[in-house]
């Protein structure tokens, strides 16, 4: 299924709703530049979702709905894709699983504006189970100015 990525990421957040699954809230959408090779532009946004599936479980409804979108986890791993569904926070904590391979929290949240950003507009104030800095100092940190090298400088 081909489409504009706020398109996809729409419908996507839709199909999250499910007997099982409720979407408790949602980000806006923001445009970001890709990590990695590819050249395709993509849309972000957060979801806090209430639903009683473990973490592995929710991770296959996940996986679902990407292939659905034409998902192809297949192949090169930073090439472009059409839908990238993730499991960020969980209010169980620290999750680790081999099969399927899950970490929660993230392992690379706390360096992603595209991921902190929305979420924070929706859950600033949740902790990060391993810093336990909430989401909003997580996001100001990584965005706050970086100090000058005055060696680097002075070249």
């Amino acid at each position: 299924m081909a489409g504009r990525p706020r398109s996809i990421l729409e419908q996507a957040i839709e199909a999250l709703e499910m007997e099982d699954i409720d979407v408790f809230a949602q980000s806006r959408i923001i445009d970001s530049l890709p990590l990695g090779p590819s050249h395709r532009k993509y849309a972000n946004a957060a979801a806090i979702i209430a639903t009683a599936l473990e973490p592995d479980e929710l991770l296959q409804r996940l996986l679902m709905i990407e292939q659905h979108f034409g998902r192809d986890r297949l192949g090169q791993r930073w090439r472009a894709r059409p839908l990238d569904l993730d499991i960020i926070l969980w209010s169980g904590g620290i999750w680790e699983s081999a099969i399927p391979p899950l970490a929660i929290p993230h392992i690379s949240f706390r360096e992603r504006a595209f991921v902190l950003g929305p979420a924070v507009e929706i859950a600033g104030h949740w902790r990060d189970p391993i810093s336990n800095q909430t989401l909003h100092q997580l996001f100001h940190r990584l965005n706050r100015p970086k100090p000058l090298d005055r060696r680097q400088a002075a070249h």
